[in-house]
C-alpha cells in the first residue's frame, strides 16, 4: 500500500473525508471538487485506489490540494477495505464518507460537524439526499427517510442513511466497533465488514446501535447529491439480496432477540426495496416478483406503509404491462407530482430555501 503526502502539513484537521476510487473516471473529478468546494474548510481529503483499471488514478493526480491524501492499495479488496483503509489513515475528529460517483452540497460538512458538536450522544449523523440520473442532472426527487427516534428495528427494516455519501461518524463510534480481520495475511483493524460486497454500510450501522451506546440522527437539509446508476443489472439485484441475507445471518450473532422479533418484516422491506430497484433498472417483470415475495413474506407492509407498497406495486405493474414510452409519461409525472410534496415537506422542517437549488 502506497500513498502520497500533502504538499505541506495540513492543521486543524476537524474531519476526515474518505472517497473509495474505482472505476469512475467519468464521476471522479465533480465529486473531488464538491468536497474541495465545501464553506468548512479544516478537512482531509483521502483518496483510496483501490486498484481500478480506468484513468481514475490519473485524474486524481492533476488535483494539488495540500487537503488531499491519495493512498493507494496493492490489489482490489473491494468498498469495505477502501473504508477502513480511509479510517485507518484517518487523523480527524469526524470521519465522513462520499462515493466517488456522488457530490455534496458545499454546506454538507459544516452543517453535520454542527449536528455532532452539539449532540454529543449522536454517533452518526446523515441527512437526506437528492437524486441525480446518470448523467449528473438533478430530478427533484429525494430520499426522505426517518430522522429522529431511530431503534434499531427502524434501522433493520429501513437502511435511513440511504446511501454510501450520507454519513459522517466520531472517530469514538468507530473505534467502539473496530476488529481485527482473521482471514488476511497481515492483521489488520477494520470497522466495515470486508467480507461483504454489498450491505457492508447496513451492517456497520446496525452493529454501532445494537453494540454500543451511540445513536443515529438525521438532519433534514438534503446535502448529498445521489447518482442513479443507470446499468445495473438483474444479476445484480440478486447479489445486492443474497448480500442482505448473509448481514442478516450475521447480525443473528450480536443481535438475536432484535433478529428474532423483526426478520420477516425486516425482509419484506428489503424485497420491496429490491421491488424499487428494479424499477429503477425499468425491468417491470422483476419488479413485480419482487414485489410478490413481499407481500408474500410480510402483508403487514401494506397497512403499515400503504402509499409506498402501493405506490410501488402501481409502478411495478405499470412498467411491465405499458410500453416503455408510455411508461415513462406516468413515471415523470409521477416524480413531478412527488418532487413538490417532498419540496414542500423538506421546506416545512425549516430548512433553507436556498439549499433546495
Amino acid at each position: 500500500m502506497t500513498a502520497n503526502l500533502p504538499h505541506k502539513k495540513v492543521t486543524s484537521v476537524k474531519v476526515s473525508v474518505v472517497m473509495p476510487i474505482y472505476n469512475v473516471e467519468a464521476f471522479v473529478k465533480d465529486a473531488i471538487n464538491s468536497v474541495l468546494n465545501q464553506s468548512f474548510k479544516h478537512f482531509e481529503l483521502l483518496l483510496i485506489h483501490d486498484c481500478s483499471p480506468d484513468n481514475s488514478l490519473a485524474i486524481c493526480k492533476q488535483f494539488h490540494d495540500p487537503r488531499i491524501r491519495i493512498i493507494e492499495h496493492e490489489q482490489n479488496q473491494g468498498l469495505a477495505a477502501a473504508r477502513n483503509t480511509g479510517i485507518r489513515h484517518a487523523i480527524g475528529q469526524y470521519v465522513a464518507f462520499i462515493d466517488s460517483d456522488d457530490m455534496w452540497h458545499k454546506e454538507k460538512l459544516l452543517q453535520h460537524i454542527t449536528h455532532l458538536d452539539q449532540a454529543p450522544e449522536v454517533g452518526i449523523s446523515f441527512c437526506r439526499s437528492l437524486f441525480m440520473n446518470f448523467q449528473g442532472q438533478k430530478i427533484n426527487i429525494y430520499q426522505m427517510p426517518q430522522l429522529t427516534n431511530i431503534e434499531a428495528s427502524d434501522l433493520l427494516c429501513r437502511n435511513p442513511v440511504g446511501n454510501g455519501s450520507a454519513p459522517v461518524i466520531r472517530r469514538e463510534t468507530l473505534s467502539d466497533i473496530r476488529f481485527q480481520a482473521l482471514n488476511k495475511r497481515q492483521p489488520h483493524s477494520c470497522y466495515f465488514d470486508e467480507n461483504f460486497r454489498q450491505s457492508e454500510d447496513i451492517e456497520c450501522w446496525l452493529r454501532i446501535v445494537t453494540t454500543t451506546h451511540w445513536k443515529i440522527e438525521g438532519i433534514p437539509a438534503p446535502l448529498t447529491l445521489y447518482r442513479l446508476n443507470a446499468q445495473g443489472l438483474s444479476a445484480d439485484l440478486k447479489k445486492q439480496y443474497a448480500s442482505w441475507e448473509n448481514m442478516i445471518n450475521k447480525a443473528k450473532g450480536y443481535a438475536p432477540d432484535l433478529l428474532a422479533k423483526h426478520e420477516a418484516k425486516a425482509r419484506a422491506y428489503q424485497l420491496r426495496y429490491i421491488a424499487r430497484q428494479a424499477i429503477r433498472n425499468k425491468d417491470g417483470k422483476e419488479a413485480v416478483k419482487y414485489l410478490h415475495l413481499a407481500v408474500k413474506t410480510a402483508p403487514s407492509i401494506i397497512k403499515a406503509e400503504t402509499g409506498r407498497t402501493l405506490a410501488t406495486m402501481a409502478a411495478a405493474y405499470l412498467l411491465k404491462l405499458l410500453p416503455l414510452s408510455l411508461y415513462k409519461v406516468f413515471e415523470e409525472l409521477a416524480q413531478f407530482v412527488l418532487g413538490r410534496i417532498q419540496t414542500a415537506k423538506i421546506s416545512k422542517d425549516g430548512v433553507n430555501p436556498a439549499l433546495l437549488k
